[in-house]
């Protein structure tokens, strides 16, 4: 519980907050919160950074497994996305979270004048359009709930994803009704000031209960209410009828894993081959009491649901994750407490509070931030700089969106936005080796150097050797004295999308060195890149890559 709160906590502050900031939010110990911001570190989810407690990608994947396990992003997503580019307006899918609203995917456009919300992000039903279909489903305990919630809380300080607003939606019980009669809902303004949005619920075919929200949002500069209703509403209402004949078509349950194998997401580093406990056992071992075994057991029991393990049992659970089930037990009872697993006839599930856990300012992560702090790592072992690039549109220039710079006499001056031809430098051939044989090839190939391949045959040969390796290494051929090896970075799918590398003086390292010495740090460095966008991209789309 203590664990969670932290986590909740560094969610509220956008990911980042100093130790001495976490004693004070959350109200515990200060050792108490170094023993939980330590068992977060080991495990990947929060990073350790001088004073400060920083959320890491990795965390992810507690948000990803909710997602996964009710499949409904899946399923949808490529619906709310074509919608999307049919309006030009940001298309979003919400589900309910008791009295509040959570974003599950977001389809939105790039204008100088807009309002989207992450995924994960949790809003006050009665402040969105998408409140009132949900509401249509509650009964009088709910009602009960969300009485004492604004008397408690009237202006929304509660949620903070959205502005605190008084008095400016007391006819919710109204617009829950006429959003029954109607079968759709707008936000008018509720939000914020221009803001507008109609929604209409995505039903269960199977149940003819409200699987989930879709809302088209738009600004007052472009659509009234009105115009929402008579021009977008008609098209939403479209899509979400192909969106329910995608669910009424879809397995109730994919094919479940075989029971005894590990969640794929799971916390504990599968290349060490160790169970969860013996892996807790051994961090135990390593930290002593600044390991807390029952954190990390309690949170690797969220892992343990995803598609095709929606709903477990406590024997499923037990053994999914290798804990007893005594200790399974204890952790899914401290975690239906909490909201975040519902259970009943003794099968469990994930609820939509799991995405409160981190979410929401991860997916809103570049690659390049998500390479920052591996860059850094880098550098510091080699004492050398390290790069992040990508290739340009049209695939001639590198650009360097990352890097760490080491500070010496002579060093490497490259500032980020720089852009060098690809076919010279090592992060370029790497790139350019990842798409062969479409890659196309500069027809003139200017001689920068003495040593630059200006041959365009010779640089294919090159290129291929390069693919063959999974590294290249330049030597003068950009600039004299400047050496370069870089391996390539690749997306979820495979695909080379970006690459690292390491620059120094040739004085320092031979070609030799580069290789023995410097190859294996780098491609360690870019596995574990490549491991937190992997569970980054999993529900959305990585800017940078």
């Amino acid at each position: 519980m203590r664990g969670i709160s932290v986590l909740r906590r560094l969610t509220e502050a956008d990911g980042v907050l100093s130790l001495s900031a976490l004693e004070k939010a959350t109200g515990l110990a200060r050792s108490t919160v170094d023993r939980i911001t330590a068992t977060l570190a080991r495990m990947g989810y929060v990073r350790l950074d001088g004073r400060d407690a920083v959320l890491a990608p990795r965390l992810m994947e507690l948000g990803n497994a909710y997602l996964a396990s009710i499949r409904l992003p899946r399923l949808l997503d490529a619906h709310a996305d074509a919608l999307a580019d049919e309006l030009d307006e940001s298309v979003s899918l919400a589900v309910a979270d008791r009295d509040g609203v959570r974003f599950i995917h977001q389809a939105t456009r790039r204008r100088a004048m807009s309002l989207s919300f992450r995924i994960g992000d949790l809003l006050p039903a009665e402040r969105t359009a998408p409140g009132p279909l949900f509401a249509t489903e509650w009964g009088p305990a709910d009602w009960a709930r969300w009485r004492t919630r604004r008397e408690a809380d009237p202006e929304g300080r509660g949620f903070p994803a959205v502005p605190p607003r008084e008095g400016a939606y007391d006819d919710f019980e109204a617009r829950t009704e006429s959003a029954a009669a109607q079968g759709w809902a707008l936000d008018d303004q509720l939000i914020e000031p221009g803001l507008v949005a109609v929604s209409v619920p995505v039903r269960d075919p199977r149940t003819g209960r409200v699987a989930c929200v879709a809302s088209v949002v738009s600004h007052t500069s472009r659509h009234t209410t009105g115009s929402l209703r008579s021009t977008l509403l008609p098209r939403l209402r479209a899509t979400v009828a192909r969106m329910e004949e995608e669910l009424a078509g879809a397995p109730r349950e994919p094919a479940a894993p075989d029971a005894g194998s590990p969640p794929p997401s799971s916390p504990i580093p599968t290349s060490s081959g160790l169970g969860l406990a013996a892996w807790t056992g051994a961090s135990k071992q390593e930290l002593g009491r600044e390991f807390i075994e029952s954190l990390a057991r309690g949170l690797t029991v969220l892992t343990s649901f995803g598609e095709g393990r929606a709903d477990l049992t406590l024997t499923d659970v037990a053994r999914a994750t290798g804990l007893a089930r005594a200790t399974a037990r204890r952790a899914l009872i401290t975690l239906e407490h909490l909201g975040y697993v519902e259970s009943s006839d003794r099968v469990f599930r994930l609820t939509p509070r799991v995405l409160g856990l981190g979410f929401p300012p991860l997916s809103m992560l570049p690659l390049p931030r998500i390479a920052a702090p591996h860059l850094a790592e880098l550098s510091a072992r080699v004492h050398e700089s390290a790069s992040l690039a990508i290739l340009t549109a049209g695939g001639d220039e590198v650009q360097y969106t990352a890097r760490v710079a080491t500070s010496r006499i002579m060093s490497v001056n490259i500032t980020l936005g720089t852009r060098f031809p690809a076919y010279a430098t090592s992060l370029g051939r790497v790139m350019l080796a990842g798409h062969l044989p479409e890659v196309s090839l500069p027809e003139r190939l200017i001689p920068l150097t003495p040593r630059s391949v200006t041959d365009p045959r010779e640089l294919l040969t090159v290129l291929e050797r390069v693919r063959t390796d999974g590294y290249a290494l330049v030597d003068g051929e950009l600039e004299e004295g400047l050496r370069s090896i870089a391996v390539p970075v690749h997306d979820r799918d495979g695909h080379v999308t970006a690459a690292v590398n390491v620059a120094m003086h040739s004085s320092r390292r031979s070609v030799e060195q580069c290789v023995e010495e410097i190859l294996p740090e780098l491609r360690a460095t870019v596995h574990r890149i490549e491991s937190e966008l992997r569970v980054a991209g999993m529900f959305r789309r990585v800017a940078g890559v």
